[in-house]
């Protein structure tokens, strides 16, 4: 089962190190390499929809687009099969079977193409992990909630739950370590683009954008000793060069350009402080908001154990470049770059708010709803920049299943609160209109 859980990983041995990272060598990595060991069998893949419910009386004819839809995948747009972008063939024992990689939780569609690096929204993680695991090997139980809500995950509880099985060595401990393991915390994946303009990663901003290591963590399965991470970590170097060299999809709709030009001005006036400017000579601050300003939810800032935080400081991961790239203790969310803003739908760290314009109103914003989950021009909500929804009257019903369970998005739940930012109440409806006119140019 821990094997399974390396969800995130692109692992590469090689003999020497590299000079100097190099962008085309880690999109060759990232795209067409996998060592870590396959948690399920491609018998697994071509027979799981025997579980699906409602059951199916036979196999769907364009199968590998129908597994798409089920789990919230996407086609690969690079050379990988049949299978979809996020997994890949890897090494099970002595055969050959399926893992998955980075691209799982951060690649991504819009209009119905595939981006490697745009947060992937449409995303059932849990079901994907519990049903192939059944699949493959007969158990599909999972040791905490990998997804409370369609198309966010429990990344916190993935860091967590490796961490606990690791001494700061790397050495792998039989007295697992108590973090506090919470998997309450619902994260929206950000966009890799972002990062080149950033100091500090993560929701909180706990991380230092600068370390290669920090992005290696989701390998600590047992399989993975501290000498594999030390020959792969010039590989995540050159992964980490790729990811600094993407750049956000331009919006492909008509924008009104005298409309944009003025919510470009409020823009400067209301926002820029904390999220930037844009253009050739773009700027960003890199601000964390304390959490009594911004206001939204605050499970995510406090779900991670300060315990936690001490461990890894200790680690071999923050001893990466003399003193190391320390964790640094979380004090508000980070106002993120908005680089293909209009692309990275829904909004706020919990992925609470499925439009610009409901980031920008308050009072709109629903409390519980559903979608599509797809991620065509006819789930796109063009005037209000983001995912067309469904609002509902009430919560889950008891009866329904935890798949069609997790594709309601209810705001009164833990960890997913919609309130805080409310600073686009205080503008008109024509300015608000204005300004998200503007944010589809970003």
């Amino acid at each position: 089962m821990i094997r399974c859980l390396a969800i995130v990983v692109v692992v590469v041995s090689v003999g020497t190190a590299r000079a100097d990272p190099d962008a085309d060598r880690g999109k060759q990595a990232l795209f067409t390499r996998a060592f870590v060991p396959a948690p399920w069998t491609f018998s697994g893949y071509e027979n799981v929809w025997k579980i699906w419910q409602p059951p199916l009386k036979e196999k769907p004819a364009d199968y590998d687009a129908a597994f798409r839809e089920r789990y919230g995948l996407h086609p690969a747009p690079y050379e990988n099969g049949r299978l979809p972008m996020g997994l890949r063939e890897g090494r099970l024992l002595f055969a050959k079977g399926i893992t998955t990689d980075c691209l799982l939780c951060h690649g991504g569609a819009i209009f119905g193409k595939s981006y490697p690096g745009l947060g992937n929204s449409s995303l059932d993680i849990h079901a994907l992990f519990s049903e192939m695991g059944k699949a493959s090997t007969g158990s599909g139980r999972l040791p905490f909630t990998f997804s409370n809500v369609r198309g966010t995950t429990e990344a916190g509880a993935f860091a967590v739950y490796l961490w606990s099985f690791r001494e700061p060595d790397l050495s792998i401990t039989f007295k697992r370590h108590d973090f506090g393991l919470r998997d309450d915390l619902c994260e929206d994946t950000p966009a890799w683009w972002h990062l080149k303009k950033k100091k500090t990663m993560y929701h909180t901003g706990t991380a230092d954008a600068r370390s290669v290591r920090s992005i290696m963590q989701f390998m600590l399965t047992p399989d993975n000793s501290r000498e594999v991470f030390e020959k792969t970590e010039p590989v995540f170097a050159d992964i980490q060069a790729y990811i600094l060299s993407l750049e956000a999809p331009k919006y492909p709709l008509a924008v009104d350009r005298a409309l944009a030009d003025k919510g470009e001005r409020l823009f400067h006036r209301h926002c820029s402080q904390c999220h930037g400017s844009y253009g050739p000579q773009w700027s960003y601050p890199n601000k964390i908001v304390p959490i009594e300003i911004i206001g939204t939810d605050p499970t995510r800032l406090v779900g991670l154990s300060r315990a936690l935080g001490e461990h890894y400081n200790r680690s071999w991961f923050a001893k990466e470049k003399g003193d190391g790239y320390l964790a640094m203790e979380p004090k508000g969310y980070q106002a993120p770059p908005l680089d293909g803003v209009w692309a990275t739908a829904p909004y706020f760290h919990n992925g609470s708010v499925p439009t610009l314009y409901d980031v920008l109103n308050s009072q709109t914003r629903p409390k519980i709803f559903t979608r599509s989950f797809q991620t065509h021009r006819e789930d796109y909500d063009e005037v209000k920049v983001g995912w067309k929804v469904k609002v509902l009257e009430r919560g889950a019903d008891a009866n329904l299943s935890d798949f069609e369970r997790r594709k309601i998005y209810d705001t009164t739940q833990p960890g997913r609160g919609n309130g805080g930012h409310t600073f686009g109440d205080r503008l008109t409806e024509e300015e608000r209109r204005a300004v998200v006119e503007y944010l589809k140019t970003l």
